[in-house]
């Protein structure tokens, strides 16, 4: 992205029109040519807009840039320079641009803008993004380097990749490739919904010749990442470790949970890999666990660890997955801890800004508000869950004996497919939802484990969350769990409360210190609601109508709403709840397709489509 501002001779001025984001740059401050610091307003603009835009009063740092986007002529400052600028006296003209986003301006009045072909040089104006010491600024070579790599990263994905990346994704697989180079390894931490994955599957095709690789990451998503690989990267072959061989092929990619590389470790760390990936790498963030050490001991070339919440509670939690991925940058615990970790604690905003310097090479953290000029009103996001073990026999269980008893005919088929489909679903939500077994909660459920993971991401970055269900068991299962798992006191929102009681949580969790999560039934809230304080929506089971998830969705995407909502649903990998979510992806559901009528088109199959529709896809 290009970010616009304007500069009256003397001071910052307003943006122009456009997607608007405060930024910092180095501008003028007084005499002498001395620059500093400043937050200014711009307006965010992608490379085709760059080239197209009608500027009444273009600076040459805006010809200089179009030249380059245009026609690719190398346009770089005459004399020779580092990589960083010391910003200061030297500078001899306000700044403008960055490595990712490049900053430009109205003419002050010692330049002269006298068309696109004008400047024969990218002005420091076009480039002058601090870092986060205020001390340096990129350099005109490294800014003209990162757009060339990652314009040329975006054509080779689309030879391989079956997914339209947005422009911030592109420059992510770019950055992770430049930055493995350099460090041999990186962590990604981009805020949640901006495609971490997908990023780090282009991130992967782009290694495939160099051997096999590794995913580890929570056994909830081990479904997930084989069904994307497969999806965006058909020239890759994700392979689900068990136990075994591994396959040393290229474009292999073993995919395992974190449980499975603690128990087999050694097996793992006995071969080389191409590459290691970390998922939910905060997995990681105590280095005396065994998994910690079993995933310091794997031999990889490159390590790359993922993750939305770098830091969950003290920043020591961030030197393990620095040191993980980057030990000769991050390899002594005792010097982190002086230089970083007590000082800020003490409140010291220099050694702040010095960490952030210091975690710049090696850690691309991008939140929404960030990029939001390249993203939709709402970004969707479909997760595959895992069946826990317990979930899988039980669901077998369930199946058999419905198979068993047979399904009858007529008004009683109806009922008979109903009840054994809410027992199935309802095995996907937990298992002691059918066995009344709810003791303990947490490690039973793939779907319940995810959706935790998730809302412990918005805690940690302060963003409220709402739930929806179609179940009431599910939704006070829900709520026990949140509190007991975060202290978290989340209200339910459901049929059976009265007019006075709905009212009084919709206010409720509006309010600016309002609960951080809201569970809701997804008949009794699907409609008619506002709750624009969330941008966060988890679908925890699936309706066989995606326009009843829209409108559910919808309670956040309201007139009010000033940022991109993020919608994750959670299906059952292998269990008829993918069958429910093939319906939406083929648009087969119609609008006015309700529970009842998806129950009475399966009740129609004979015998042998309903079981094949119900059963368990194990090969999945």
């Amino acid at each position: 992205m290009f970010a616009l501002w304007t500069w009256n001779g003397s001071t910052v001025g307003p943006a122009p029109e456009g997607d608007r984001e405060t930024l910092s740059l180095a501008v003028p401050t007084g005499a002498g040519g001395a620059i500093d610091v400043a937050d200014v307003d711009c307006a965010l603009v992608d490379p085709d807009e760059l080239l197209n835009l009608d500027l009444s009063a273009a600076a040459p740092s805006v010809h200089a840039w179009r030249a380059v986007l245009s026609d690719g002529t190398e346009i770089c400052d005459a004399r020779p320079q580092a990589s960083r600028r010391p910003a200061g006296p030297q500078a001899d003209a306000a700044p403008d641009q960055a490595s990712d986003i490049s900053l430009l301006r109205a003419p002050a009045p010692s330049e002269s803008a006298s068309g696109p072909d004008a400047p024969a040089r990218l002005p420091i104006a076009a480039h002058a993004i601090p870092d986060a010491t205020g001390t340096a600024i990129v350099s005109a070579e490294r800014a003209v380097r990162v757009l060339r790599e990652t314009r040329c990263v975006g054509a080779e994905l689309g030879a391989g990749l079956k997914a339209e990346l947005r422009p911030y994704q592109v420059r992510g697989v770019g950055w992770l490739h430049e930055t493995v180079a350099a460090h041999g390894g990186a962590v990604l931490a981009d805020e949640m919904g901006l495609g971490k994955t997908v990023q780090t599957i282009g991130f992967l095709l782009g290694r495939a010749e160099a051997g096999a690789q590794l995913v580890v990451c929570p056994t909830s998503l081990v479904g997930n990442w084989a069904h994307e690989i497969t999806r965006f990267a058909p020239g890759l072959r994700p392979v689900l470790w068990r136990g075994g061989e591994f396959a040393d092929e290229a474009g292999t990619v073993v995919v395992t949970g974190y449980p499975m590389l603690r128990l087999h470790g050694g097996v793992f760390a006995e071969r080389s890999w191409a590459t290691v990936v970390f998922d939910e790498a905060q997995a990681l963030k105590n280095p005396r666990t065994q998994v910690s050490k079993a995933a310091r001991a794997l031999i990889a070339d490159v390590k790359v660890a993922l993750t939305g919440t770098p830091v969950e509670n003290h920043l020591e939690e961030l030197w393990a997955l620095l040191n993980l991925v980057a030990p000769r940058l991050f390899g002594h615990r005792t010097q982190f801890r002086r230089r970083f970790v007590r000082p800020i604690h003490e409140g010291s905003a220099t050694a702040a800004a010095r960490l952030r310097d210091a975690l710049e090479p090696v850690l691309l953290a991008r939140k929404k508000v960030q990029v939001a000029a390249s993203l939709p009103s709402k970004i969707h996001s479909d997760l595959l869950c895992d069946l826990s073990t317990e979930q899988e026999r039980l669901y077998d269980q369930l199946l058999d004996k419905a198979i068993d008893d047979g399904f009858g005919h007529g008004v009683q088929r109806q009922s008979r497919v109903l009840a054994a489909l809410t027992a199935l679903k309802q095995v996907c939500n937990h298992p002691g939802l059918i066995t009344g077994e709810l003791g303990e909660l947490a490690g039973r459920s793939g779907k319940l484990d995810l959706c935790t993971d998730i809302v412990a991401n918005n805690l940690e970055t302060g963003h409220p969350t709402l739930i929806f269900t179609q179940y009431r068991a599910t939704g006070d299962l829900l709520v026990r769990h949140l509190h007991e798992q975060f202290g978290v006191r989340a209200p339910f929102f459901h049929g059976s409360l009265n007019q006075a009681e709905r009212a009084e949580i919709v206010s409720g969790f509006q309010a600016e210190d309002g609960p951080p999560v809201l569970i809701l039934s997804l008949r009794a809230a699907g409609t008619g609601l506002t709750l624009t304080r969330a941008a966060d929506v988890i679908h925890f089971d699936r309706w066989w109508n995606p326009a009843v998830e829209a409108q559910a969705s919808d309670r956040v995407h309201r007139i009010g709403q000033t940022r991109t909502v993020t919608i994750t649903t959670l299906t059952s990998g292998t269990t008829v709840e993918e069958h429910i979510a093939g319906m939406h992806d083929r648009k087969s559901a119609l609008a006015d397709l309700n529970d009842s009528a998806g129950i009475a088109a399966l009740a129609r199959l004979d015998d042998d489509q309903l079981i094949e529709i119900l059963r368990r896809k194990r090969e999945n």
